[in-house]
């Protein structure tokens, strides 16, 4: 009898088909989360969209990304909060950084909230260096704004970081 091997995850193209999930993803993951109709905009626009599945979870996570001149720009990258700290980032991450490749991109930009010290350090730990400051980039409570880390990854030094 053959056994039949199970994949532990499963990247596929996110579609709208998807979207109920990812704003549920979306929703958990995030104080000030994107709405439906950034999801469908980035859809239209032909955006590098990735949902991660598993077998025991479904859709876990997902990933959006904008292809530019010899450059990536991931603009969103989540993974549920009670699946998190399972390595699903770090396998979305590597997805990318593939498809990165396949395009002959040079770099990965990004930008991450300044207080999300988990992700910060995830990046760090992935290869990406802290570049700059973006002033007042993200809302936050009381009509504030926080600021982001601008983070690239240079993509010939790129190595899928530590296990």
């Amino acid at each position: 009898m053959n056994a039949v091997v199970r994949p532990h995850r499963l990247l596929h193209t996110l579609g709208e088909a998807d979207l109920d999930a990812v704003l549920a993803i979306e929703q958990l993951a995030y104080e000030f989360p994107w709405t439906r109709g950034n999801f469908v905009d980035s859809l239209h626009a032909g955006y590098l969209m990735q949902v991660l599945l598993t077998p025991a979870h479904g859709r876990v996570g997902y990933f959006i990304a904008l292809a530019g001149v010899d450059e990536l720009h991931l603009l969103n990258l989540s993974v549920a909060p009670p699946c998190q700290g399972q390595g699903h980032a770090r396998y979305m991450l590597d997805a990318l950084c593939e498809l990165a490749r396949q395009r002959c991109a040079a770099q990965l930009w990004l930008e991450v909230r300044i207080s999300n010290t988990r992700a910060r350090e995830l990046y760090e730990r992935y290869g990406f260096c802290n570049v700059g400051v973006r002033r007042a980039y993200y809302p936050a409570h009381g009509r504030q704004r926080e600021d982001a880390v601008v983070m690239s990854l240079q993509m010939a030094k790129a190595t899928h970081g530590p296990g």
